[in-house]
């Protein structure tokens, strides 16, 4: 097997590991809240500190993957996930949780984007958007496939049990997966090629552009980190079994493997700002969606519409910042713009939790991420096409 389509293969696996757990966290809100009258602010708050630290460790794992390649980086984050997971068996208290979404698990998820999309980039050079489409089907699998496993798992085994099984499986999957990645022309465990083509981070960061991508990813991780993590407990609340509510992530997944496959193809042909648009739209149409409906059975088209945004607005990035900068540093660049969107992803998911704790329901939260979506296409309109960003590629 050629060694790019090996880097895509790893890459898939470790997207459909790391984010399949994360997925299947939601299901565990319920069984904290029934053991230890924990609040859904306080998990909520968990997550958040989680994805501070990943967008924190993405502008450190991204100038090293530029430098000395993925293996080592994905190697060590892999670990880092799996016994995330394990030790997550032996919380007795808030703390306890806290810390390991402040150490290990944001380890893991630091790595998972900005180190696998910038290794498949500078491997297809001419289908990129394609190309990272498929490394993120990887993430819509584990969307579908784990989240239920994980539902089982917690019926058969507890909780307790459930976490040490998924913590010792993604242990073993992620560091198989990084021991299949590396740059073009740096085979095992050698440094990566030169710089490549294309702007530095200094020279990237003083561009209008660079500054409007952080604002929209900011947008973006507000409502795709609040949504999946709500969305179980949420049915839930609505009447649904943990099982049917578990089939909701799976609905998210599958209909974000079609968002993912679209927006790559049209990437490749019709730019990053106009694929971006493209999925805001169809993510403020599930936005509406969620404000008006509490039906249960209403839930699985509103779901399907945000999950075919979801996917589409995780492939978009990567290839959009080759657009505009190369790849000289491409890792750096893209690692940046990740943090500002982890930002967000800190804030929503808490606020979430908080409006919840507040008003016994979710109605006023999915109103205000409709209101910061329009805002986020609202920039993307301001991003130059293909063409003029070519033409002045700083602009």
């Amino acid at each position: 097997m050629q060694t790019k389509y090996r880097v895509v293969i790893g890459g898939c696996l470790i997207q459909f590991t790391v984010i399949g757990l994360l997925f299947s966290f939601g299901l565990l809100i319920k069984a904290l809240e029934v053991e230890y009258g924990w609040s859904r602010t306080l998990m909520s708050a968990c997550t958040s500190v989680a994805f501070l630290g990943m967008g924190i460790l993405a502008m450190v794992v991204g100038p090293l993957s530029d430098r000395l390649g993925p293996r080592r980086v994905l190697l060590v984050s892999g670990a880092a996930y799996g016994a995330g997971f394990v030790l997550m068996s032996q919380v007795g208290a808030p703390w306890q949780l806290f810390l390991l979404f402040a150490t290990l698990i944001p380890l893991g998820l630091g790595s998972h984007d900005v180190v696998t999309l910038s290794t498949v980039a500078r491997w297809f050079e001419g289908r990129r958007g394609m190309m990272t489409a498929v490394v993120k089907v990887g993430t819509a699998l584990g969307q579908i496939l784990v989240p239920p496993m994980a539902a089982v798992l917690i019926v058969a085994l507890g909780w307790r049990g459930a976490v040490v099984v998924l913590g010792l499986a993604a242990l073993a999957v992620l560091l198989a997966a990084a021991l299949m990645m590396e740059h073009p022309g740096a085979p095992e465990g050698r440094a990566a090629r030169g710089p490549g083509v294309g702007a530095d981070f200094s020279q990237a960061r003083r561009s209008r552009s660079f500054w409007t991508l952080c604002a929209v990813q900011f947008l973006t991780f507000v409502t795709v980190m609040t949504i999946p993590l709500h969305l179980p407990v949420y049915g839930m609340d609505l009447g649904m079994t943990p099982p049917a509510a578990a089939a909701l992530l799976s609905v998210v997944g599958g209909a974000s493997i079609l968002g993912r496959l679209t927006v790559g193809r049209l990437l490749d042909l019709i730019g990053g700002r106009n694929a971006f648009a493209g999925c805001y739209l169809a993510l403020i149409a599930s936005l509406a969606g969620f404000a008006a409906t509490e039906a249960p059975g209403l839930l699985y088209p509103v779901v399907a519409v945000y999950g075919f945004a979801h996917g589409g607005l995780f492939v978009v990035v990567s290839p959009t910042v080759a657009e505009y900068y190369g790849m000289r540093a491409h890792g750096a660049i893209f690692g940046a713009i990740l943090f500002f969107g982890t930002l967000g992803g800190s804030i929503g998911p808490v606020l979430a939790g908080a409006i919840f704790d507040a008003t016994g329901a979710y109605a006023m939260a999915f109103r205000a991420l409709l209101v910061l979506a329009v805002l986020g296409l609202v920039l993307i309109f301001s991003l130059p096409s293909r063409q003029a960003a070519a033409e002045q590629p700083l602009a």
